[in-house]
């Protein structure tokens, strides 16, 4: 059991090093060729930084793992809005701005809405609750209107979108030339990705054997949370430096990411089987976003302390009884 989860540990690593070699290279290749910032920011950081979710929940779709791919999309997105802004909220209040419950908040709703809906075939069909190939198809249709508000957010230089907030303040976008040939980054990173992706996918479900749980659990809090890191750690210096709009919408942002790219791409790969406890599971992710409404308007717009420590118990709560069951 040790050794499958130090393997589990090491293939997280690897993701995350992986993607940020990725990144790094990639925007160094596109700056040589004089691509603007806006649109690496864009492309590649938008994609790259979700590298380590994409991975995993392809190769897991490819190895029939279908409750670790599903565990880890809804994980992440439960990690990042209980977790990581809970966290983010203890080091300093994170101000919740009118525009945020105006635009950004619906589309998440939205998107985990209708995941929400697909999800619950056994109510709408009499079947068993799957993702399907056409679900992912219509899912991915929802994603390129997001794409498509994000592009004029960028090009239109809107102020506050979520995308363009991730561009003008992430340094990849803006990086020094590098010593090391980007064509090598953009190597390492795609080999890590792959081996690191076995990695975890292989001993998450070993694991989970190992331990008699189900792998969905091991997608839920263990995969899930280990590629929510680099989510953790942009949303907890941005609270430091007192960011709160980066820290939100670094949330947001990958929400959205994960729900209308990352998990309708693995159900193109191979049908996602809706796991014992996944609808519910969706829920809560819902009800998890839908609590940001209450708050702007209850806690004058601010995630306080208290807040945060609320979010860190519901979710170390639901962990708990997610465990169980």
């Amino acid at each position: 059991m040790l050794t499958s989860l130090l393997l589990l540990i090491l293939g997280l690593v690897l993701l995350l090093v992986a993607g940020t070699a990725l990144v790094l290279g990639s925007s160094a290749l596109a700056a040589r060729f004089g691509v603007s910032p806006a649109v690496v920011g864009l492309t590649i950081v938008a994609f790259g930084t979700s590298a380590p979710e994409l991975v995993v929940n392809i190769a897991a779709a490819i190895k029939d793992q279908s409750a670790l791919a599903f565990g880890n999309v809804v994980g992440s997105n439960i990690a990042n809005l209980g977790l990581v802004l809970g966290i983010a909220a203890l080091v300093r209040p994170v101000e919740i701005e009118g525009r945020f419950v105006r635009r950004e908040l619906p589309l998440l709703l939205l998107a985990s809405a209708v995941v929400l809906a697909m999800s619950i075939d056994p109510i709408l069909r009499g079947t068993a609750a799957i993702l399907d190939r056409s679900d992912g198809v219509v899912i991915l249709l929802l994603f390129c209107i997001f794409l498509y508000v994000s592009i004029l957010d960028v090009f239109g230089a809107r102020v506050g979108g979520i995308l363009l907030t991730e561009v003008e303040s992430n340094p990849v976008v803006h990086t020094k030339p590098l010593t090391m040939n980007p064509w090598v980054l953009i190597g390492v990173g795609i080999g890590g990705l792959f081996w690191g992706g076995q990695l975890t996918i292989d001993n998450g479900v070993m694991l989970a054997g190992e331990l008699g749980i189900s792998s969905v659990i091991i997608g839920l809090f263990v995969v899930a949370v280990g590629t929510s890191l680099p989510e953790l750690v942009t949303s907890i210096i941005a609270a430091f430096r007192g960011e709160s709009d980066l820290a939100l919408g670094n949330v947001v942002g990958s929400n959205i990411f994960n729900a209308l790219f990352v998990l309708p791409l693995s159900a193109l790969f191979r049908p996602i089987v809706v796991p014992a406890g996944g609808v519910i599971d969706l829920g809560v992710s819902l009800l998890f976003a839908v609590a940001l409404i209450p708050i702007f308007f209850i806690g004058k717009a601010k995630l306080g302390r208290t807040t945060g420590v609320a979010l860190l118990f519901f979710y170390g709560a639901y962990a708990v009884f997610r465990s169980m069951n």
